[in-house]
């Protein structure tokens, strides 16, 4: 397969593809490969574990004019093809992104969609270089397809109209990439690629435009990271976990991308595993049978070595903790402990600060863990664990023995829940929230953590006394006293039975007794609003004596009370009972300036 006589010290650039769930990533990948086949002579493209390796004289037949192979030192493209692994855009290589270069494949008619914003943050986080292949141009209504063609030859042929309508698309997406402070334009008219992204026209159905993504990813890669190339060929294998997957006669394997040296079968490795670096021994190197059918019964060929870039299967044992988005390092002949160190620091490079109280994420990289934490960050919600790993029943204990009630939650980011974990959520006390999007993740979150919120202050509100003024009315005593019955007219706020009123005299308030019945049309009610006439029992007082029609009455409120009104739940009561509430504050303090505060 590979061996370490490699006689080019440049190594192949690794390329990620990423997009919404249903703009054509897996289609676009389809049709590079597709074509590679179909161009080239069968040994023509590598199937890795992982990724598809595409030779620069594949690359050259396919995009025709555009790539001269006598221009370039590269050796070809590596697109990293993992099934449903839209997160591999967050695998790490010492200290940034895995891919050297990025594809963010946009459906032209549907512009930006949350897994693009997410795909956008990543790239810009980890500051990779990408092109954006804008695809499905082949559905702009009157298009004319040209199989394979070069994009600007599709483009002039097409009809005016069917031009007019692809422009006024591209645009739109133009404008987008704009909004998220990224100068972009079609890719021919890019005079300086470092500072414009280039948008290249593409259809995953007939390949055209697809010449011209090759030929811009080429030129990126020779141009901006011919350095970043050059590699130590016979060093030790240095690479990022993909996957960890169980394979029948192998137990846990390890899917993995190589991006610098060369790894060997006989080789001592260590891998980031979830609580310390796993050290082990590779008992097998396994690459995909040549362009066969990756379903059929011996579906992997062992090789003895594997040199950078390159995805390779690892059988080793003790390989079941390995993460995700981990280093891989070999050993050869270097110190063990040394290198144990290295893919230590690694790892604490990650490590997510978490706090005594807060919720549990687990993702299903280091590298979306890490875009998790950070976007967590920036909302203020605090972490008390965060792994790499499907969601299990140790997650559900540790969530729920946060201290606080919004913070029993689990968020998990593109991670399955075991069963019996799922048996753990149904008895305990944790909320658990899963998304394919990080942002959608924590805006669901949030709005949990609002509605909780919203319902306790109901609760408090149920229990708290609620301000009123209130004027009883002239000619309107019906009972002197025993209680005292009179009509009253509610000037502010609501007005509750069963609570104390007083009047105000030189800003203290003097109690005159205790409501014990309202009474609105002749029916019996728990409260009255402001505007509403109703009669009041008052026990205590008589009228003519302690009140007078006339008189301006207040509920009494308690000053626990009032401090909760005036900074907890001034935004959920109404405009006039805020009104009372200020009303009975301003009188209060006019004597005690430090009441209710």
């Amino acid at each position: 397969m590979t061996d370490d006589t490699h006689s080019d010290t440049l190594r192949t650039p690794i390329v990620a593809v990423l997009g919404h769930v249903d703009h054509g990533k897996t289609s676009l990948l389809d049709k590079i490969r597709g074509s590679a086949v179909s161009e080239g002579e069968a040994g023509a493209i590598t199937q890795h574990i992982g990724a598809t390796d595409i030779p620069l004289s594949t690359i050259s037949t396919m995009a025709g004019e555009l790539v001269q192979p006598e221009d370039f030192d590269l050796p070809g493209l590596l697109f990293i093809d993992t099934p449903g692994h839209h997160s591999f855009s967050t695998l790490r290589a010492r200290g940034g992104a895995l891919a050297d270069i990025a594809v963010l494949v946009v459906d032209v008619n549907d512009g930006f969609q949350p897994q693009t914003e997410e795909a956008i943050d990543i790239l810009r986080r980890t500051g990779t270089p990408f092109v954006v292949a804008a695809n499905k141009i082949d559905t702009t209504p009157g298009w004319n397809p040209r199989e394979g063609a070069p994009v600007q030859e599709t483009y002039e042929a097409q009809s005016d109209r069917a031009r007019s309508m692809l422009d006024e698309n591209l645009y739109a997406l133009i404008g987008e990439l704009s909004d998220a402070g990224f100068s972009a334009d079609l890719y021919w008219r890019v005079q300086d690629f470092q500072k414009n992204i280039g948008v290249v026209p593409v259809s995953a159905l007939t390949g055209e435009g697809v010449p011209d993504l090759l030929t811009v990813l080429m030129g990126l890669s020779q141009r901006f990271m011919k350095e970043e190339m050059a590699i130590d060929v016979s060093g030790p294998g240095v690479g990022t976990v993909l996957e960890v997957k169980e394979e029948r006669g192998f137990g846990a394997t390890v899917d993995a991308v190589m991006y610098d040296g060369v790894i060997r079968t006989d080789d001592q490795v260590v891998i980031g595993g979830q609580d310390e670096p796993i050290v082990t021994d590779i008992r097998a190197l396994l690459q995909p049978q040549p362009l066969a059918e990756i379903r059929t019964e011996k579906q992997f060929e062992k090789v003895d070595s594997v040199a950078a870039a390159a995805g390779v299967k690892i059988a080793a044992p003790d390989l079941e903790d390995a993460m995700a988005g981990a280093p891989v390092r070999v050993v050869r002949d270097r110190d063990l402990d040394d290198v144990v160190a290295e893919v230590t620091a690694e790892l604490e490079e990650i490590d997510v600060d978490t706090a005594d109280d807060g919720v549990v994420i687990k993702a299903d990289t280091l590298g979306s863990l890490e875009a998790m934490a950070s976007a967590l960050e920036e909302a203020e919600i605090p972490i008390m664990r965060a792994e790499v790993g499907d969601i299990a029943p140790r997650d559900v204990a540790i969530a729920e023995t946060a201290n606080q009630d919004e913070h029993k939650a689990i968020l998990g980011f593109n991670v399955d829940v075991l069963p019996n974990a799922r048996d753990e959520l149904e008895v305990a006390d944790v909320k658990l929230f899963t998304d394919e999007v990080i942002y959608q993740l924590i805006e669901e979150y949030d709005t949990f953590v609002e509605e909780r919120k919203r319902a306790q202050q109901e609760t408090v509100l149920d229990k708290i006394v609620r301000p009123a003024r209130f004027r009883l009315l002239p000619d309107h005593t019906f009972r002197q006293n025993d209680p005292a019955v009179v009509g009253v007219e509610v000037l502010a706020g609501t007005l509750q039975n069963n609570r104390h009123v007083v009047a105000f005299e030189n800003g203290e308030p003097d109690r005159r007794g205790q409501l014990s019945g309202i009474q609105k049309q002749g029916e019996d009610v728990e409260e009255a609003r402001a505007g509403e006439r109703v009669s009041v029992a008052i026990d205590g007082p008589t009228v003519g004596r302690q009140i007078e029609e006339g008189d301006v009455l207040w509920t009494e409120i308690p000053e626990k009370h009032a401090k909760i009104l005036e900074q907890e739940l001034a935004d959920d009561i109404t405009a006039d009972e805020l009104e009372a509430l200020h009303g009975y504050l301003d009188k209060r303090r006019s004597r005690d300036p430090f009441w209710g505060k």
